[in-house]
């Protein structure tokens, strides 16, 4: 009996999950960057107002946008050359990403506020974009390394522990680039931030380079097609018709989004409601923990129970806790971390699994409407992601508006009780509503339950067949 062409293209090892592990693990190298020190940054050392940051983030995502889906009709576009449709991006633009990164952090002597701000526009522009270039093909990665779901699983499962080693070097940075002051204020340091995001970004490239050399594209498809007139409005017709896709895109928007948030709010948090900056990093750190467990079995479980199940009630799991904080009103640190740990057990489950749920969704359209632009689908996927960055930049800069984070600090003479009262609240509430969002969604609008993607792996072995070289 012939051998189906799914089992011919599947049979990964730990060589390719852990290179493809570590292509997230230099991503988040960088990302991190952004989701924890970068906020801080601009306010505290390069003095820009949080209205202008807002400003600036909404003006990026109008151009990512813009850039994103062309980006991805370029990569889906391309003409082979030799194998590789997506592993040499990661080679070609290693070094582009990390320069981007550094360049954010680089205070230009002599600069005014305004100059600032407009360095500040161009150089988180311009790291949107070379991070775009490389996560796009990176992201389309996993529909290549193998065409077997419950191996896809396991590659999502790489990935976010790859990104967790990558979000870690950021949250030590914004715990550590602190220095005291003779009046005994804790202030950032810009040569600690700059070293340490230098040594960062420097690592992001090694990473990149290993995860080049320890992947393989099993799944070869035919060289691209010339574009047909019109195709590109097809493609988006097509996603933006697509529940499955859809849903995963809101899910995965809003829990980027309440992910960032605490990571940005936390250092405020822990400097002026804790009196301790130098923990800033621990409660992210507790929700992350959890996943050094969960991550042995979140695959079976999720192969067994279904993703969307396990990963919906992990949500809402995660949620509740949070609302037990806020009824607490605890002012003890260990207290609030050990919650947040609690929490992390819930969010482990959809960060170890949500690129498979993104995978299922771009199967979906494959099987169902005949869409085969990976990159594209991808492109969009991506762009919904970085939509979750700007609702939590959003939201914390409107946090910090409403306790009056004036002249970009807190001390004795406007710091009260309410104010550390409504830091706290939003530190805990405007999470637990995003997560509760995350399970609604999840729960009742993605389609793709445990049945559906069974019924969904035999379709796509005769999608297979047809698209791809025997």
């Amino acid at each position: 009996m012939e051998e189906n062409y799914i089992s011919r293209t599947s049979g990964i090892g730990a060589r390719d999950k852990i290179g493809y592990a570590l292509g997230d693990t230099a991503s988040l190298l960088v990302f991190g960057l952004v989701q924890s020190v970068l906020q801080k940054y601009y306010t505290d050392l390069l003095g820009i107002g949080i209205v202008s940051i807002m400003v600036m983030f909404i003006i990026a995502r109008i151009w990512d946008a813009v850039n994103d889906p062309i980006w991805g009709r370029i990569v889906d576009s391309l003409r082979l050359k030799g194998k590789d449709r997506y592993r040499r991006w990661l080679k070609l633009l290693a070094v582009p990403v990390a320069l981007s990164a550094v360049l954010m952090f680089v205070k230009i002597p002599g600069f005014n506020a305004k100059q600032n701000l407009i360095y500040a526009y161009v150089t988180y522009i311009l790291f949107g974009m070379m991070y775009t270039a490389i996560s796009i093909p990176y992201g389309s990665l996993a529909q290549v390394i193998t065409s077997d779901e419950k191996e896809r699983s396991s590659l999502s499962v790489f990935r976010s522990i790859g990104s967790t080693f990558g979000a870690m070097p950021a949250m030590a940075l914004i715990s550590l680039c602190y220095v005291r002051t003779e009046a005994g204020n804790s202030v950032m340091s810009y040569r600690k931030v700059l070293v340490g995001v230098v040594i960062i970004a420097a690592l992001s490239v090694v990473c990149y380079l290993l995860s080049y050399a320890w992947t393989k594209e099993r799944v070869q498809m035919k060289p691209a097609p010339k574009r047909q007139k019109g195709q590109t409005v097809q493609v988006i017709k097509v996603l933006f018709s697509s529940r499955p896709f859809l849903a995963v895109c809101i899910a995965s928007m809003l829990f980027l989004a309440a992910q960032m948030f605490s990571q940005s709010y936390f250092p405020y948090l822990f400097n002026y409601y804790f009196n301790a900056p130098g923990l800033s990093m621990l409660p992210t750190v507790c929700q992350y923990l959890p996943v050094a467990v969960i991550m042995f079995f979140a695959g079976r479980l999720g192969n067994r129970f279904g993703r969307r199940e396990v990963c919906a009630y992990g949500m809402l799991f995660a949620g509740v806790c949070n609302l037990l904080l806020y009824l607490t009103g605890t002012s003890n640190v260990w207290l609030y971390l050990a919650v947040c740990l609690m929490s992390g057990i819930g969010n482990a489950f959809i960060f170890l699994l949500v690129w498979a749920l993104a995978t299922d969704a771009i199967d979906y359209n494959e099987v169902t409407y005949g869409l085969h632009d990976e990159a594209t689908s991808y492109a969009f996927y991506s762009f919904t992601r970085k939509l979750g960055q700007t609702v939590a930049a959003i939201l914390v800069n409107m946090a910090l508006l409403r306790i009056g984070y004036t002249d970009n600090v807190l001390n004795a003479t406007n710091i009260t009780g309410d104010i550390l009262h409504s830091m706290y609240a939003d530190s805990v509430l405007i999470p637990a509503v995003l997560y509760i969002l995350v399970f609604a969604t999840l729960r009742f609008l993605y389609p793709l339950g445990k049945e559906k993607i069974a019924e969904l792996q035999v379709k796509k072995e005769e999608s297979l067949r047809r698209l791809c070289e025997e």
